[in-house]
């Protein structure tokens, strides 16, 4: 069951019903969704979270849909100790929420079965989104699951793989010239027009309470611990900021002790507006035009931005804003020493935090949770030219001896 219980203006605090708008008619602050925490705190126990499925919907009291969910396996992805990368950086207590795993390989498949499950709750029968990428792949895959029609709107210039990674599923792929916010500003003009389900508009309080999971989840799986230090990629803010909601949440409902974790947030310098606005300790977001490898993070114009800049204020975070050059070295340091290749947006959350080590901001005895959230062959083009070249022999022992020998280290010691 649900507890939701009424939208509220982020701003004014106006209260409206559980329809699907996402902005105050009186202040056009944006909605958020409200919840019966008095009843949670009578109904929900540790004991019934870990009873439920290997998912997000084991949080399905949290969430505001009801009904079966749209889900395609989203959810409770692994929380792995990186040993050899924390040694690398100097952490003793480094941990890495991997959401490359989730069904179509990123943190979007959270938010999207949620806002599927109200879509189509609400008698939608369309399911569209403006995309970075993610997305889009996901919207695709849950719509098809559902059995709604999907229209999703990109960039015209995305990554191969994430174009491949929507057309799969048999969507109306819409390729738009122009940037991620011309994108998004074409589907708002479209929301008024048709009666389609924008999971990131129209639907967007819905859709947004999906990353409130990553937060739940970290948690249940330190043991209903809190960590001290959270590291997360930023594109619009909403998961940044609803991660921090979602261990307040644990919080407020007993499940968890509450100590105040350290949120930091990181950009990749060619699009990092929140970064900016950070280092000028101001709460004005100066909007940028995205020049950065990092496609997926790259929102000039963050609806979530302000709201970001207040969780980084509330809990002293840090942010960090870094080259591509820096971007690349990240993906590699992070498949080099954990086996995990992740897109550019890990790659981004791998070098601040090894900057954030490097300017002493992070403890070594800290427990660093950094969020992992999309996987790397969608953005295979970022790394390619970085990588070593296969060695090239002939089927034979002495080919293959000769061209390993042009290698120094590269060919061990043979059996005697």
């Amino acid at each position: 069951m649900s507890f939701a219980k009424n939208l509220r203006c982020r701003e004014c605090g106006r209260l409206y019903p559980l329809d699907p708008i996402y902005v105050c008619e009186f202040c056009f602050g944006p909605l958020e969704v409200m919840y019966d925490y008095e009843g949670l705190r009578r109904h929900l126990t540790r004991e019934r979270i870990e009873q439920g499925p290997l998912t997000i919907w084991r949080y399905a009291d949290l969430l505001p849909a009801q009904g079966e969910p749209v889900d395609i396996g989203a959810g409770f992805t692994p929380l792995l100790e990186a040993r050899n990368l924390g040694r690398a950086l100097g952490l003793r207590r480094l941990y890495l929420k991997n959401d490359c795993v989730n069904p179509t390989w990123s943190f979007k498949d959270r938010v999207v079965s949620v806002a599927a499950t109200k879509s189509r709750e609400f008698g939608f029968d369309t399911l569209a989104c403006a995309s970075t990428g993610n997305l889009a792949n996901s919207v695709a895959a849950h719509a098809a699951r559902a059995g709604l029609r999907a229209l999703v709107f990109v960039p015209a210039d995305l990554e191969v793989g994430k174009m491949l990674g929507s057309a799969v599923y048999g969507p109306v792929l819409v390729a738009v010239r122009g940037s991620y916010d011309d994108v998004n500003r074409l589907c708002s003009e479209l929301a008024e027009k048709y009666r389609w389900a924008f999971v990131n508009i129209n639907v967007r309080p819905y859709y947004a309470e999906g990353s409130k999971t990553l937060g739940y989840e970290v948690c249940e799986q330190l043991g209903w611990r809190v960590p001290d230090h959270c590291i997360v990629p930023a594109a619009s803010g909403s998961l940044f900021t609803k991660i921090y909601k979602g261990i307040k949440e644990l919080a407020w409902l007993g499940l968890v002790e509450w100590r105040q974790p350290r949120m930091s947030v990181a950009q990749a310098l060619g699009c990092s507006p929140i970064i900016e606005a950070w280092e000028r300790n101001s709460f004005d977001i100066r909007p940028q035009r995205p020049r950065t490898i990092a496609k997926s993070l790259a929102i000039g114009n963050p609806a979530d931005g302000y709201y970001a800049l207040k969780v980084l204020a509330e809990t002293g975070g840090y942010g960090v804003a870094v080259s591509d050059e820096e971007v690349v070295e990240g993906m590699k340091l992070l498949a080099e020493t954990e086996g995990i290749f992740a897109e550019t947006a890990g790659g981004v959350v791998v070098a601040a935090l090894r900057r954030l080590v490097q300017q002493g901001r992070i403890d070594p005895d800290e427990t660093v949770v950094a969020f992992i959230t999309g996987a790397g062959l969608k953005t295979a083009e970022a790394v390619q030219d970085a990588l070593n070249e296969p060695v090239l022999v002939e089927p034979s022992i002495a080919s293959f001896e000769e061209a390993m020998a042009q290698r120094s280290g590269a060919l061990p010691t043979a059996r005697g």
